[in-house]
């Protein structure tokens, strides 16, 4: 893109944030928007002010090869908003049919999969992030933006913030989890957060202000997976499927479950239930015996 359609993007871009503010839209639904006005204009390499409903249709049927039916939906949305708050002037409406969803069921690591791949991890701060992932069953997203006071050790439980949907929840801590996080929080000691964004090869915490990336999470796991020899294909998220399908194999409630995970549709969570017997009803000790036998490797990895 030109140094002139650039200005011109960056002008836009400020002009519809300002809008998505003023109509009350969420920090996450300005994020996704604004992703999807580089997305486009990367796409064709220009200001994406004046597409023509011949290259509208064109953007998303290509996005329908690549990407998944929620990013097309933002897309579509984003767009439209664009058009309207933005250009002032309403996009021609395009019809996008859902392709036939096929649904898999997702690959499980075992308990001692789970144990294996984390202490495989080569750094520590990712070794301890998978940790918190899977004994709390976060989102990747809700375990960057962990602060320290979201963690209550007194009554063992852990606040989760503006999670999916916008919505707060508590989890139990896990008795090896909270000294997991006790010592590596020492290591560090950022007066906010708990995962910190690391510059170089140290943690500059007092000034670090943002958690650090989520990309580099993932790609510690891929680089473990690989390692350790797991055939099975896993991410990050894999530890969130793990918890859930371990608390029911230990025949802990669906609804509690449920719970825990942050679903406001259950049939989300009975997903897991295809996986494994669901049997009997819940005891908090169940979580704590996610864990039972875990010892986590302390020591820097090259």
């Amino acid at each position: 893109m030109d140094p002139a359609e650039q200005a011109r993007l960056d002008t836009l871009l400020v002009a519809m944030t300002q809008a998505m503010k003023l109509h009350g839209l969420r920090i996450k639904t300005i994020d996704s928007y604004r992703r999807t006005l580089f997305r486009v204009a990367g796409h064709f390499g220009r200001c994406p002010d004046d597409l023509k409903p011949d290259e509208l249709k064109e953007y998303f049927s290509t996005m329908l090869e690549q990407y998944s039916w929620s990013t097309i939906k933002v897309d579509l949305s984003s767009l439209q908003f664009f058009h309207r708050y933005v250009l002032e002037r309403e996009m021609e409406w395009i019809k996008i049919i859902r392709p036939p969803r096929v649904r898999t069921l997702p690959d499980i690591p075992t308990r001692e999969e789970v144990q294996l791949l984390i202490n495989t991890v080569r750094k520590l701060r990712y070794r301890i992030f998978l940790l918190v992932v899977y004994s709390l069953g976060l989102r990747i997203s809700e375990c960057l933006a962990l602060q320290v006071a979201d963690i209550d050790g007194s009554q063992r439980r852990v606040h989760i913030r503006d999670g999916k949907g916008g919505k707060d929840r508590y989890v139990p801590l896990p008795a090896v989890t909270l000294q997991a996080m006790r010592r590596f929080w020492s290591s560090h000691r950022h007066p906010r957060l708990l995962f910190p964004s690391p510059a170089g090869h140290q943690f500059i915490v007092r000034i670090a202000s943002a958690p650090m990336d989520a990309s580099g999470v993932q790609a510690a796991l891929r680089a473990a997976r690989l390692d350790c020899g797991i055939q099975k294909k896993l991410t990050v998220h894999s530890l969130r499927h793990a918890y859930a399908t371990h608390l029911l194999e230990q025949g802990m409630d669906l609804r509690l479950i449920q719970s825990l995970l942050g679903h406001s549709n259950s049939n989300t969570t009975a997903r897991y239930a295809h996986i494994t017997q669901v049997v009997r009803d819940h005891s908090s000790d169940r979580i704590e015996r996610l864990l039972d036998g875990f010892q986590l490797r302390w020591e820097e990895g090259v």
